[in-house]
């Protein structure tokens, strides 16, 4: 399940400090910034994340879209019917529907939600989700596929990610017990939360919003998810947290570290397009 239903609010800011070509801040500014095209051939940055999906050994994606956004449909020919074959994957889409009296979708929890509510043929099993602004790598993504636990996540160390110091506080830290298992999450942490967690594990634990989950187990807390207070939304953070209240062992983590390209602002773009053609072998095959 591929969370792409944002309305990409922190890209679309102007930012006149950034020196990328025309055409790529025109895409930034009017498109969803999962299909802004990246890399040596400006592929939309989905490309290079699918591709990694099914690298990793995954034959079906459920895309969660917001009610306005026709780009990721058409141009993976989705816009007249719900399921469409590329290279190995079977793909569909679920848009995510936006309660009256409100200007975005609320959350990603929703997201999720409405995408299983999508999906009940998926009960009795398990299912990963992750960001479409995110590059996940296909260890990363293989880890999840293959893990044996109820519900998994990738627990990244700090220091792999290359991202500057007032950036990783806009992340998740988390806090992981000595067996591996999630003590919880905490979105917007302060400097004395992370140096204290930092203290207990020998290193800062970031959620990059990516997550291997049981349908069943899962389905009544995402049902149940509050907004958030401050952001009015729901989140998974939140949703896990409320899991892991009943189910102390409920969400294993797979320690990795290594580096995430994200997509969230224009100041990501150039940074992308490097890692893109220094990182990506873009010799192999491509899906389409």
């Amino acid at each position: 399940m591929i969370l792409a239903a944002g309305v990409s609010s922190r890209m679309k800011k102007p930012d006149n400090t950034i020196t990328a070509d025309e055409k790529l801040i025109h895409e930034a500014d009017t498109i969803s910034k999962s299909m802004i095209g990246v890399g040596k051939d400006n592929r939309p940055f989905m490309d290079y994340l699918l591709f990694n999906i099914t690298e990793a050994g995954y034959r079906e994606v459920l895309f969660i879209i917001n009610e306005k956004d026709e780009f990721i449909k058409k141009y993976y020919k989705l816009e007249n019917e719900n399921d469409k074959k590329l290279g190995n994957l079977n793909l569909s889409f679920t848009v995510q529907s936006i309660p009256e009296g409100r200007s975005k979708p609320m959350g990603t929890a929703d997201a999720v939600f409405q995408g299983m509510m999508s999906r009940p043929d998926w009960s009795g099993g398990k299912f990963t989700v992750c960001n479409s602004d995110n590059l996940y790598s296909v260890n990363t993504l293989k880890l999840l596929l293959n893990s044996d636990k109820k519900n998994s996540m990738i627990n990244y160390d700090l220091k792999g990610l290359r991202f500057t110091d007032d950036r990783h506080k806009k992340f998740a830290v988390i806090s992981v017990s000595k067996n591996g298992y999630l003590r919880s999450i905490i979105e917007k942490p302060s400097e004395e939360e992370i140096e204290k967690l930092k203290e207990e594990m020998g290193y800062t634990g970031i959620s990059m919003n990516i997550f291997k989950f049981d349908y069943d187990l899962m389905f009544p807390y995402f049902q149940n998810t509050p907004l958030t207070h401050g952001r009015d939304e729901k989140e998974i953070p939140t949703t896990i947290n409320l899991m892991i209240k009943d189910h102390v062992d409920g969400m294993f983590t797979y320690k990795v570290c290594e580096h995430v390209p994200d997509m969230t602002s224009k100041k990501d773009l150039i940074e992308t397009q490097k890692y893109l053609e220094s990182e990506f072998n873009l010799d192999r095959p491509f899906l389409g």
